[in-house]
């Protein structure tokens, strides 16, 4: 069975990959890979060994194809089975895993790979994780147990450190032999080192990144920090420039040199590289000076007597409640001196009003007044002025002239009144002059 290849640069004893065999790989400085497979048998329960060291990246794979075997019913020889598996890691005894160790699987049809840089401080410690497999089909679980002996490396830590941000890549992708492999070739011709380490690969959005829109085949990005044991180079060193400095402030790209050697699969931004030099890292640890532990002898412990004096809280009580009362008594009494000791009254008012202004005011107020007294006597009879038809001297109403069944569509609005019975004539004035009969 094909495996992925799965290393760890710089160290002889770094062991990675998982499945039915373990691969271990260590660069020579001609740049030639030797390539030992070694097959593990593995069984449910089984333990496997790993020898990673601290502060070099280490990667370990946890292959579907591997745990597919392990799930009933079992695939006859020449079947295809394509179930879902997920996996779960965790430090044994706890419900996560080491602080260093990250573990990613885009979806349950993906290998999941275990990662991260180990530290010194686990140096000497076996780290054992549990893996757990599920089967999402059939609900099956085999668990493994991986054993991580970190090992310490003769020139830890490196003293030049370069962190690069590479936009065009996902961790998972970034995590294969063969991109890695590129891109650190790509930084050893930039860089010339004699020893060349990854020291660490983290994703985009362990450090703030936002989740890329799912368009264009866009990436999340991922961080990877190299370490070696040369001082940088100068086209390295071009980040630091002044006008590179301002370009990237205004959002524009630098101008590097040697940018063509990772543009054909690898697009940097050169604005986000660190480069981190600890030779001349000025340690700020201050060693700490343990005593002896015990306490300097204060003397006998002397508790308070049991006859304590009484206090009589009287007078606070009345500071409490005078102080705020008298402060509310002069406030309320220089209100009430400027609310009416202080008022000019209506007949200042009047005085210093023009008399045009008081006859109109004066006017207005008896027409409210007298609107407002017609407003209480609603329930007097109409006005015989608002009557439809009545008699212009009794002021009687009158019937109307037609019955209800009788079709108005055609009838005027204004009805005449030559024609109302007890209509009285008014008397027209007759013009004077000669009348010819």
């Amino acid at each position: 069975m094909q495996l992925p290849r799965w290393w760890e640069l710089g160290d002889p004893c770094a062991w990675t990959g998982q499945g039915r065999g373990t691969r271990r790989m260590s660069p020579a400085t001609t740049g030639t890979f030797l390539l030992t497979v070694y097959t593990i048998f593995s069984k449910v329960h089984s333990d496997r060994n790993v020898y990673p060291s601290a502060g070099v990246l280490f990667v370990h794979v946890l292959e579907r194809e591997y745990f597919k075997g392990e799930f009933p019913p079992y695939p006859k020889p020449g079947e295809i089975s394509n179930d879902p598996i997920t996996f779960n890691t965790n430090l044994m005894g706890y419900p996560d895993r080491p602080g260093w160790l990250r573990y990613i699987q885009r979806t349950p049809y993906s290998d999941g790979v275990l990662y991260g840089s180990p530290t010194a401080e686990n140096v000497g410690k076996p780290t054992i994780i549990e893996i757990t497999a599920y089967n999402r089909r059939t609900f099956e679980t085999a668990r493994h147990n991986l054993i991580i002996n970190i090992m310490s490396a003769e020139d830890f830590p490196l003293p030049y450190q370069a962190e690069f941000f590479i936009k065009n890549m996902n961790v998972e992708e970034m995590l294969a032999s063969e991109v890695l492999g590129d891109f650190l070739g790509a930084v050893k011709n930039v860089w010339q080192p004699e020893r060349l380490n990854a020291i660490n690969i983290t994703s985009a959005l362990d450090r703030g990144g936002r989740v890329p829109l799912p368009i264009n085949d866009l990436k999340e990005g991922v961080y990877v920090m190299v370490g070696a044991d040369v001082p940088f180079s100068s086209c390295l060193r071009e980040v630091e420039n002044p006008q590179n400095q301002l370009r990237c402030s205004q959002e524009m790209e630098p101008v590097i040199t040697c940018d063509k050697k990772f543009r054909t699969q690898f697009y940097i931004d050169w604005c986000k590289i660190s480069l981190v030099d600890k030779t001349k890292q000025v340690s700020t640890y201050q060693e700490v000076i343990r005593g002896e532990g015990i306490l300097p002898d204060g003397g006998e412990y002397k508790p308070p007597s049991d006859s304590l004096k009484s206090r009589d809280y009287y007078t606070d009580f009345l500071i409490t409640l005078a102080v705020p009362s008298a402060v509310a008594l002069v406030l309320f009494l220089i209100l009430a001196y400027i609310m009416c000791c202080r008022r000019e009254g209506v007949e200042k008012r009047n005085m210093q009003t023009p008399d045009i202004q008081l006859v109109h005011h004066s006017a207005i107020q008896k027409s409210t007044k007298e609107l407002r007294d017609m407003s209480k006597n609603r329930e007097i009879a109409w006005p015989l002025s608002t009557l439809p038809v009545f008699h212009p001297v009794t002021g009687e109403i009158i019937p109307p002239l037609h019955t209800d069944n009788y079709d108005s569509t055609n009838m005027p609005l204004m009805q005449t009144q030559q024609n109302l019975p007890h209509q009285t004539q008014i008397p027209q004035q007759q013009t004077t002059g000669k009348w010819y009969p």
